[in-house]
């Protein structure tokens, strides 16, 4: 399937089919051309609050999908990769390192580590999720501590190490929700076991990427190899 101009996202049901046909898809427009939902979709229902043909509310109920990743997977911005493709991201963006084992080598800092281990309860990196305020001051990234915390959740995402797997609104005393829907954080282990996420270590970053790549080229034909990486690939990050 190439996603063409002409190719139109109506509803939820469309999006849920269309990410198990072609495996990831950024959320916004990026440097590929049409290679998003949002040039696939119509305008007028965006942020409608219609969770069937809303594209914005789509991330939230899809994020819960079982059979979908949700978070900012590409050049740290929002899209959708399925279970079966994750893994070969996972394996591109890690390079065969889970957590624990890349922060030991010192290849991660530990500002991510302090992020990370609210999330590990267990030696395969299974544990809790955490709604994102409540990860920001477990973390120790409230006034006065760490900074960046936006930038380095988003690079926890793009490695693979995080994604988000709800959206919740904060309740008050009685309990009645309000406000707007917060993103909910989890490892990919804990949502899909890590004897899946990690089932491509057995071969390299280059033959991963090389997968994408080619997805990538069957999606979108006529795009450069430039433009593809921007949006696939990932900058070295500590």
């Amino acid at each position: 399937m190439n996603l063409n101009d002409s190719f139109i996202i109506h509803n939820i049901g469309e999006m849920e089919k269309l990410i198990g046909e072609i495996g990831f898809i950024p959320l916004f427009a990026n440097s590929v051309k049409g290679f998003s939902v949002e040039e696939h979709t119509y305008m007028k229902n965006w942020w409608c609050g219609n969770e069937t043909i809303d594209p914005w509310e789509w991330r939230r109920v899809l994020s819960k999908n079982p059979e979908i990743g949700y978070g900012k997977f590409f050049d740290r911005k929002a899209g959708f990769i399925s279970k079966k493709w994750f893994p070969v991201f996972a394996n591109y963006r890690r390079n065969g390192y889970d957590f624990d084992s890349l922060f030991d080598d010192g290849l991660a800092s530990f500002r991510k580590k302090k992020i990370m281990d609210l999330f590990f309860s267990d030696d395969e990196q299974n544990g809790q999720n955490v709604i994102s305020y409540e990860l920001k001051e477990k973390s120790g990234f409230s006034a006065g501590g760490e900074k960046n915390f936006e930038g380095v959740l988003s690079e926890l995402q793009m490695q693979t190490y995080l994604l988000m797997c709800d959206f919740r609104r904060k309740t008050n005393r009685n309990g009645e929700p309000y406000g707007w829907h917060i993103a909910v954080f989890e490892t990919p282990e804990t949502k899909w076991g890590h004897d899946h996420v990690a089932s491509m270590y057995k071969e390299s970053a280059d033959e991963s990427y090389g997968k994408i790549l080619r997805q990538m080229r069957s999606l979108c034909p006529y795009c450069s190899d430039k433009a593809i990486a921007k949006v696939i690939g990932i900058k070295n990050c500590r």
